[in-house]
């Protein structure tokens, strides 16, 4: 949604035709034509249409053009999160106990020998036996530490998208972006209905390539440099 630079110039101006009540706003800025609803980035160094925030993830604003990829973004990356989470759970469930029988029985030592005498590990000069139906090919202890960390990963990146997941389908259903809501900026815009506002994000109609990332979104072909007062 970047607004062309330096566009705001007497000749483009007079090249709109604009009709007696309509006037253009010019950002002192970035010397560009400033539409309706548009506000200008400090790290793009331009104005976004619907500026929802600059995001530092992507390196770029989430503005009228790129919602619905930032959307499906967040969400891809919420359920990939949550998918390691349950490989960590089944890990645990299923091949916890066995990796670490597997280890005991490299060792020389039954499991019961183990839970009387308490005997160490580092007592047993035999070297480790890696068996082949082991489910991770790091020894138990090594897999243990890196389950935790993948643990630790997933759950802060669950947590962090979601809520950005959240607070986007939000936005597009109030029809309002995140500098707005801050701003609490009054609405000059004609109120639509939710299916509607997502309908104008993901494109018309209804279809799979609402959750595909290379599916173009149909948003029309108003002009986004006139605005009636």
């Amino acid at each position: 949604g970047a607004v062309p630079k330096g566009n705001a110039t007497k000749e483009f101006i007079e090249s709109l035709q604009l009709k007696p009540g309509q006037v253009v706003y010019k950002c002192p800025k970035c010397c560009s034509i400033k539409p309706d609803r548009a506000h200008h980035c400090s790290v793009c160094k331009r104005c976004i249409r619907k500026m929802d925030h600059h995001c530092p993830w992507v390196n770029n604003c989430v503005g009228e053009n790129n919602q619905k990829y930032f959307v499906l973004f967040t969400m891809y990356i919420a359920l990939i999160s949550l998918h390691a989470l349950i490989m960590v759970g089944f890990h645990f469930l299923h091949c916890f106990e066995e990796d670490w029988t597997n280890l005991l029985q490299a060792y020389g030592l039954t499991r019961e020998e183990t839970a009387e005498a308490r005997i160490s590990l580092h007592e047993k000069k035999q070297p480790l036996k890696v068996s082949s139906t082991e489910c991770s090919s790091f020894s138990p202890p090594t897999t243990v530490i890196l389950l935790i960390l993948l643990c630790f990963e997933g759950l802060l990146f669950l947590i962090f998208t979601s809520v950005m997941f959240g607070t986007q389908v939000h936005s597009i259903c109030t029809d309002e972006t995140g500098i707005e809501q801050l701003k609490k900026e009054e609405r000059r815009w004609a109120k639509k209905t939710k299916w509607m506002n997502m309908k104008a994000v993901f494109g018309h109609p209804f279809s799979l390539g609402w959750a595909s990332p290379f599916a173009t979104p149909d948003q029309g072909k108003a002009d986004p440099y006139q605005y009636v007062v």
